[in-house]
């Protein structure tokens, strides 16, 4: 597959968004995860709703959102430009978009890990006196780590997919904010472009496939790994 310059730049950038994505928002969603399968407090329903509203606001509405608040005169975006941070038409600025749309699968995901452990084995480590820290770094993250390769996965694919919340907060600057979808678009936009769309397409299907495979080994190394023990 000959892919111009330009192609490559837009392939480039998205594995970087999403990578930085991914991984600046995991271990978030590892403890927003973890609250919400294990804590027990008032309001516990509202972070959850909270956390998943990403899932079924309009793309468009959550970069709008973003523009406002991270925007160079929005509420945080004017205090960070003050200290030289500037995330709106940034690739910085797509990375926040594709972490915030990815947040919630990740969550979901790690989520379900944790409630299939079962809490004995923690009562069991904490009667032989292991604190929190040890029981969850001993116990229960060994145990939920597929669910947490689970998590990063659909967080780094969704992060690749991303194109409403990311184009409405840094535009689709070619060389600087221009991932793999917002390239598709913009060869769609313009006459005999499909040729150019099709060869990011099927990249796409590509990288997003390698992604889930690459989780399916590793997500079957560590359960036989685990099981050993």
């Amino acid at each position: 597959m000959n892919l111009q310059p330009e192609e490559w730049a837009a392939l480039m950038l998205s594995i970087k968004v999403s990578t930085w994505a991914m991984t600046a928002s995991l271990p978030l969603a590892i403890l927003v995860a973890w609250i919400l399968a294990r804590g027990n407090f008032v309001g516990k329903w509202m972070l959850s709703a909270f956390v998943h509203m990403p899932l079924v606001l309009p793309p468009v509405v959550t970069g709008y959102l973003l523009l406002l608040v991270f925007g160079r005169t929005g509420i945080i975006g004017g205090w960070l430009e003050q200290i030289g941070i500037v995330l709106a038409f940034r690739w910085t600025g797509a990375a926040l978009a594709a972490a915030i749309m990815g947040f919630p699968l990740m969550v979901r995901a790690i989520q379900l890990a944790i409630e299939a452990v079962d809490p004995k084995l923690e009562e069991a480590a904490e009667t032989l006196g292991a604190d929190p820290a040890w029981r969850f770094m001993l116990i229960t993250l060994p145990l939920i780590a597929p669910g947490i390769l689970a998590g990063a996965v659909l967080g780094f694919a969704k992060a690749i997919g991303e194109f409403g919340a990311t184009i409405t907060f840094v535009a689709n600057i070619p060389g600087e904010t221009q991932t793999l979808p917002s390239a598709i678009y913009a060869f769609l936009q313009i006459p005999g472009g499909e040729s150019g769309a099709l060869r990011l397409v099927l990249l796409s299907i590509f990288v997003a496939l390698g992604a889930v495979l690459i989780s399916e080994w590793l997500s079957r190394l560590v359960a036989a790994r685990i099981g050993r023990r």
